[in-house]
């Protein structure tokens, strides 16, 4: 038999859940499915999943490219300052999205490097260029806290013998380490994308948000409200929905799995 305190919090853990789902799920009984499809086929929706796709592989390539090594840094070696590092690189997790795309704008414009990129004949902002740097900026937090718990799950003893056996720091990392957080990379992969196609306010003030040049999915939802075009905002708002869903099960999935491997 079930405690009335446990009933209690089953009850309201469920409830909630339910105004979550119904919330979000109102958002496809909007459009007709003749609409819907229309929309989805649309050359405007094209180039936004297309444009959206194509930055945000890119971003999460080097999203984990540069998170492998500081979060095994932070998860393993002593260094001066640490903890500062740690709330720095944390910090864009608390902020709101408008205020990273609004600094990576003045630094990135003409009130910061963009006068010295622009006699170099370089230009980050206003393009798919400046979309990547959103992305990158925005999801690296999140990933590097993933990975970092991941680290951390693995007994570092493991390595410890490794090295006593006289295999170099490198062949440890390489062939002890990463095949220990094998799934947990993938996990946090798959985050580092999701929120990379997620990204709404860095990228419309980096990107400018210029319809079919620099119109990702969550950018060409804002552009087509402002227009009055439903079908095509909701179509956008759909697929970002069913991306973040199948995104959230797999890193469910694979970071339990992940975590449970390690000891």
């Amino acid at each position: 038999m079930r405690s009335k305190f446990e009933l209690i919090f089953i009850g309201i853990t469920i409830a909630i859940t339910l105004v979550f789902f119904t919330v979000i799920g109102s958002m496809f009984l909007i459009p007709t499915f003749d609409s819907f499809i229309n929309a989805l086929f649309s050359e405007q929706m094209a180039f936004a999943i297309s444009l959206t796709i194509y930055t945000s592989v890119i971003s999460a390539t080097l999203i984990m490219i540069c998170c492998v090594p500081m979060a095994y840094t932070l998860a393993r070696y002593e260094f001066p300052l640490k903890k500062l590092f740690k709330i720095i690189i944390d910090l864009p997790m608390a902020l709101p999205e408008i205020v990273v795309g609004i600094a990576l704008l003045m630094f990135l414009g003409s009130n910061g490097i963009g006068n010295f990129l622009e006699i170099l004949g370089i230009e980050l902002v206003f393009n798919t260029t400046g979309i990547i740097i959103a992305q990158f900026f925005v999801a690296l937090p999140f990933t590097v806290k993933m990975l970092y718990s991941t680290f951390n799950y693995i007994d570092p003893r493991y390595e410890f013998v490794s090295r006593s056996l006289g295999y170099s720091e490198i062949a440890t990392f390489s062939n002890i380490t990463l095949p220990l957080a094998k799934k947990g990379l993938f996990a946090s992969g798959i985050i580092a994308i999701a929120r990379c196609i997620g990204t709404f306010a860095s990228v419309l003030f980096v990107g400018g948000g210029i319809l079919m040049k620099t119109e990702t999915l969550a950018v060409s939802m804002y552009l087509n409200l402002s227009t009055g075009d439903i079908d095509l905002a909701i179509t956008a708002g759909i697929l970002l929905v069913i991306i973040s869903f199948i995104t959230i099960a797999v890193m469910e999935k694979y970071a339990k799995e992940s975590y449970s491997s390690s000891f």
